[in-house]
C-alpha cells in the first residue's frame, strides 16, 4: 500500500501507459497508412476514371491534345516535304527539257544553279560557284546591243539586273567557248524580288541566236548579190538597147559588124552572170 500511495511511483505508472498508448496509436496509424499505400495505385490501375472535374482526367485530356497536335503537325510537315520535292522535281524537269540555257545568281552574283542548255551553250561542265565576269570572260556586246557606243563589258551590261536594280532584256553578245566555238547570244536578266523588295536573286535566260544570225547574214549577201547582179544587168541591156539602136540606123557594114559582136559579147556575159548567180542560189539551197 505503500508502494501504491508513493507518489513517484505513481508517475512512473502514468508515464508507463501514456508511452503504451502513444506506441498503441503509432501502430495503428502506420498500419493505416501502409494500407491506404497499397490500395491507392491499385484504384489507379483496376478502378474506373476519375471525375470529368478531377485534375487526374484534366492531365490525361491535356496530354491527349497535345499527341493529336504534334500528330497533325508531323503530317502537315510531311505534306509539305513532298509538295516541295514535287515542286523541285517538276521545276527540274521542265529546265533540263528547255533549249535556251537558264541560270540563278544569288544576290552575292555567283552561279548557283544552271540547266543543261546552259552548260552547253557556255561551254562549262558546271558553272555553279562562278561569277558573271568568269562565264563572259570571252564575250563581247555586238555593236547593234551597244546603245551607248562606248566599250562595255557584259558584266558591266548585267549590272543593273545582278544588283536588283532593273532587268536587261534581249542583250546579243558573241560568245566564244574554251574549245573555240563561236555563238551569237542573245540574253535576259531579271532580278527576282521578295514581298520586301530585297533581292533574292538573278535569273538569266541565254538564247542561241547563232543559226538566225547565219540566215540574216546569208540574206544580206544575197541581196547586195541581187543588187549588184540587177546593176550589173542593166548596164548590160543598156549597152544592148545602145548597140541595137545604132544598128538599126547604120548603114556601114563594118560598124554594123562590130556592134553586132558588142551585142554578143553583153549577151554572153549577161548569161554567164545569171548562171553563176542561180548556181550560188541551188548551192545556198542545198546547205540549207
Amino acid at each position: 500500500m505503500r508502494l501504491l500511495t508513493n507518489p513517484m511511483i505513481l508517475r512512473m505508472g502514468l508515464l508507463l501507459f501514456a508511452a503504451l498508448a502513444s506506441f498503441g496509436l503509432g501502430l495503428f496509424a502506420i498500419r493505416r497508412l501502409r494500407k491506404d499505400l497499397v490500395s491507392e495505385p491499385e484504384s489507379l490501375n483496376y478502378s474506373p476514371l476519375a471525375a470529368e472535374g478531377s485534375p487526374v482526367h484534366a492531365y490525361h485530356a491535356v496530354i491527349q491534345q497535345l499527341k493529336q497536335q504534334k500528330h497533325e503537325l508531323t503530317t502537315l510537315q510531311l505534306a509539305e516535304r513532298r509538295k516541295a520535292k514535287a515542286s523541285d522535281t517538276l521545276s527540274s524537269t521542265i529546265l533540263s527539257n528547255l533549249s535556251c540555257g537558264v541560270l540563278f545568281f544569288n544576290p552575292s552574283g555567283l552561279v548557283r544553279q544552271a540547266n543543261a542548255a546552259a552548260r552547253t551553250l557556255l561551254g562549262f561542265a558546271s558553272p555553279v560557284g562562278l561569277q558573271a565576269a568568269d562565264l563572259f570572260r570571252t564575250a563581247t556586246l555586238r555593236p547593234e546591243a551597244n546603245g551607248s557606243g562606248s566599250e562595255t563589258s557584259v558584266e558591266q551590261a548585267l549590272a543593273p539586273a545582278l544588283t536588283g536594280k532593273a532587268a536587261v532584256r534581249e542583250l546579243v553578245v558573241n560568245y566564244f567557248t574554251r574549245d573555240g566555238a563561236s555563238h551569237v547570244l542573245e540574253v535576259t536578266a531579271s532580278p527576282v524580288l521578295a514581298d520586301d523588295a530585297t533581292l533574292m536573286g538573278t535569273t538569266l535566260v541565254i538564247t542561241d541566236k547563232t543559226d538566225i544570225e547565219r540566215i540574216r547574214h546569208d540574206q544580206k549577201m544575197h541581196q547586195e548579190a541581187s543588187s549588184e547582179l540587177a546593176l550589173g544587168l542593166r548596164d548590160s541591156l543598156a549597152s544592148i538597147a545602145g548597140c541595137a539602136q545604132q544598128l538599126a540606123c547604120s548603114r556601114d557594114p563594118e560598124l554594123a559588124h562590130q556592134l553586132a559582136d558588142s551585142i554578143a559579147h553583153e549577151a554572153a556575159q549577161l548569161d554567164r552572170t545569171i548562171g553563176s548567180f542561180l548556181g550560188g542560189a541551188r548551192a545556198a539551197t542545198t546547205s540549207s
